[in-house]
């Protein structure tokens, strides 16, 4: 019997045993992580942004996008997500992918359970990514990663204790302490938006009424605005002379662009944002005690004109207030591209130094996906025949008999529930070719390399019915 490391590898028990004995992907540090590029994605209510960040937090490339719409499936999000991360492969390497999602995430970092903004409920996004990019992929709070990116790179360097808030769509919240993200039993601590400070308020997409979000955040800031020009209020005429009486174009920047310019309307609603967000800091400060609050996000863009009356509502309303040490309010240093640059930095805990994202492979791992879904629907094995005709299209049939391996690792079809069984519909082709090639209408062959050496190991089936390899 043969002790290679190769063939233990292949065992799954004997293969975890190997990986534990220099330690789990998991019990990585920061400090440990390999420093290699790494793609972030901030999914928020409005936009998509993916950039390549380095190990320092240096964005080399970014690309924004707008979030589909919440009535599309989640798939549209995952194809959103996936071209994004092959456009920006095919000019950098990428190692690892990270997703920053505006929802609750699971405590493994796996499923977004509910995304108030989105058509997520229970939603498998980081297996959904990977299985398709073929890449390691981390799924956090948008929130948890922009304050890890303040720690790391930002206002929070140096706090042992740090809270940060997002002020966006709604309101994110996150807690760092001693270099830890705190999630909680479930993953879902940090979810400052829906703390209910006025009871009876205002409905919130999350089911419920009076949330900090519908009081302290872009959408409410925006909300009040239009409120008061659709009233054709007095004090509105700048704004909607601003935007030809089109009261649907009045957005946060729009509103912070006039305040600057010294529009009373506008200074004044940023005063009502900033004092509803004092509010909310005080009573976290009273339950959580950090040394520092960090608020990011697109509407802290407006500076003093909202931290300010922010900085005053929270020393109003603190508890003990002159009897206690107060908390630091800083506004974030990394503006916008926090949550991406804490998310990529986080994906280099799961980074592999020799695994990067390949649109090639991508395509090949569609092809077979389309295979098999015209063997499932397909009725007689004739109409199997004419289904991927016209599904998968010229040069993309399926393989030969359902087997294939990228990189050393088996993937094997699976149908009514037999591992490896070939369907009889199944397009075959010449089985082994002379000097061990793969048949041309296998799409392993449509890869291939243009130095007719295959960097694969693929399975053919030989004439007696045998199994035999050709690498």
């Amino acid at each position: 019997m043969s002790n290679t490391y190769r063939d233990f590898a292949t065992r799954g028990t004997a293969r975890a045993t190997v990986l534990r004995t220099v330690g789990p992907r998991e019990r990585r540090s920061h400090l440990t992580a390999p420093r290699v590029p790494t793609v972030g994605i901030d999914i928020g209510g409005t936009k998509v942004m993916a950039g390549v960040v380095d190990a320092d937090g240096n964005i080399l490339e970014t690309l924004r996008t707008e979030t589909p719409d919440k009535s599309k499936s989640p798939k549209v999000v995952e194809d959103t997500i996936v071209e994004l991360v092959l456009d920006l492969s095919d000019r950098h390497d990428v190692h690892a992918v990270g997703i920053g999602a505006a929802g609750w995430v699971d405590a493994d970092r796996n499923k977004v359970l509910f995304a108030p903004h989105l058509a997520w409920r229970n939603e498998p996004l980081r297996d959904a990514i990977s299985a398709r990019l073929a890449v390691p992929v981390l799924v956090d709070n948008d929130a948890n990663t922009a304050a890890w990116a303040e720690w790391r790179f930002g206002a929070g360097r140096g706090e042992d204790h740090l809270v940060m808030i997002t002020l966006g769509t709604g309101i994110g919240g996150a807690i760092l302490e001693d270099g830890q993200v705190k999630r909680g039993k479930f993953g879902v601590a940090g979810e400052f938006g829906h703390m209910q400070v006025v009871p009876g308020g205002h409905r919130c997409p999350c089911g419920n009424r009076g949330c900090w979000e519908q009081y302290s955040s872009g959408n409410a800031l925006v909300r009040e605005a239009r409120e008061l020009a659709a009233a054709d209020s007095p004090v509105a005429y700048h704004l909607i002379e601003r935007v030809g009486g089109n009261i649907h174009e009045i957005t946060g920047p729009l509103i912070t662009e006039l305040a600057r310019g010294g529009d009373a309307m506008c200074v004044e609603l940023l005063q009502d944002i900033g004092q509803w967000l004092g509010v909310g800091i005080a009573n976290l400060a009273a339950a959580l005690d950090p040394s520092c609050f960090v608020i990011g996000g697109g509407v802290s863009a407006a500076d003093d004109l909202l931290i300010g009356p922010a900085r005053d509502a929270f020393r109003r309303h603190l508890t003990g207030r002159g009897y206690r040490p107060e908390a630091r309010i800083a506004k974030a240093q990394l503006g916008p591209e926090a949550g991406m640059v804490g998310a990529a930095d986080l994906a280099r805990l799961v980074a592999r130094r020799f695994r990067r994202a390949n649109r090639r492979r991508v395509e090949r791992h569609e092809r077979y996906e389309r295979y098999a879904q015209a063997l499932r629907t397909a009725t007689t094995p004739g109409a199997a025949l004419s289904d991927l005709a016209t599904t998968i299209g010229a040069g993309g049939t399926g393989p030969a008999n359902g087997h294939s391996k990228e990189n050393g690792r088996s993937s094997q079809g699976k149908e009514n529930g037999q591992g490896g069984t070939s369907d009889p519909a199944a397009p075959r082709g010449t089985g082994n070719l002379p000097g061990g090639t793969t048949a041309p209408d296998s799409p392993d062959a449509v890869d291939a390399p243009a130095t007719g050496r295959s960097t694969s190991t693929d399975r053919t089936t030989r004439a007696d019915g045998a199994e035999g390899t050709t690498r």
